[in-house]
């Protein structure tokens, strides 16, 4: 697969990224599936298997800035990348500390953003590269109890936005990709409260909250569909700004957006370039 195009795909361990990396490398690319702790891949390289592909798995945790440079400097090119790796977080300003609000930001928005400013010049240099980063309807939408999340990723969200239509000048395609509730090892990965304390004011609002939720990702999207949707951005022919992955995603992101595939947005921003 020497002159396969290269796509780099974080948190590839379980979920959506673990099947957007196998989708990417059926649809002919070189994948490089990266993960914290590569000794979590047998389910990934399981699936690779069953697939008929090959996955290379490479460590990398998305806030070591220097694995992240000499991983991107060992590739020598990256004509995809999807920025899949995430964490989820539950609680209300007034239960959260700094260093929660740190963390989410640390991982939901810095990591993406210093991933991806790292293979920017290389896609400038080659004329061409995607990047698709998986956000969520929370990008769009802000959640009671998912304060220091949705921030982060409504963050996430206004800087791929604001980058797509500079990095279209160099033939750079910029995506996000906003799934709902998925049923993955995401949910088991949520920091923050998960048992309300019953001297805690905010008890009976984050237990209705909870209840609630459990019910969403009881019936949740698989996350080989929603990673079907991430492939898709990443290969298409006609790339968009933004995609949700199911029609429960389309209508909890229109309950912010008019402009679900972003192109109203972006075409009113390119033009402050001319």
């Amino acid at each position: 697969m020497a002159g396969s195009r290269v796509a780099l795909v974080t948190g590839t361990s379980s979920g959506i990224g673990l099947h957007a990396a196998v989708g990417l490398a059926r649809s002919g690319l070189r994948v490089i599936a990266t993960m914290r702790d590569t000794g979590k891949a047998t389910a990934l390289h399981r699936a690779a298997d069953q697939a008929g592909v090959e996955v290379e798995v490479r460590a990398l945790d998305v806030l070591d800035q220097v694995q992240a440079a000499a991983l991107v400097a060992d590739l020598g090119r990256v004509d995809v990348l999807v920025n899949n790796a995430g964490r989820g977080s539950v609680g209300t300003l007034e239960q959260l500390t700094l260093d929660d609000l740190r963390a989410q930001l640390e991982v939901n928005y810095l990591g993406v953003a210093a991933l991806t400013r790292l293979v920017l010049p290389g896609m400038r240099a080659a004329g061409a590269g995607r990047v698709v980063t998986v956000s969520s309807v929370g990008g769009a939408v802000g959640q009671p109890f998912a304060d220091a999340y949705c921030g982060a990723k409504f963050a996430v969200e206004g800087l791929m936005q604001s980058l797509a239509p500079v990095a279209a000048r160099f033939g750079i395609d910029v995506s996000i990709v906003e799934p709902a509730a998925v049923a993955s090892e995401f949910v088991g990965n949520v920091a923050g409260t998960t048992t309300p304390d019953v001297d805690d004011p905010y008890a009976p609002l984050l237990a209705a909250y909870l209840k609630r939720t459990e019910g969403a990702f009881a019936n949740a999207q698989t996350p080989a569909d929603a990673a079907a949707v991430v492939v898709e951005a990443a290969t298409t022919s006609r790339p968009k700004f933004r995609w949700q992955t199911s029609d429960a995603a389309v209508a909890f992101a229109s309950l912010s957006l008019v402009d679900l595939d972003g192109s109203r947005v972006l075409g009113a921003t390119t033009g402050w370039l001319d």
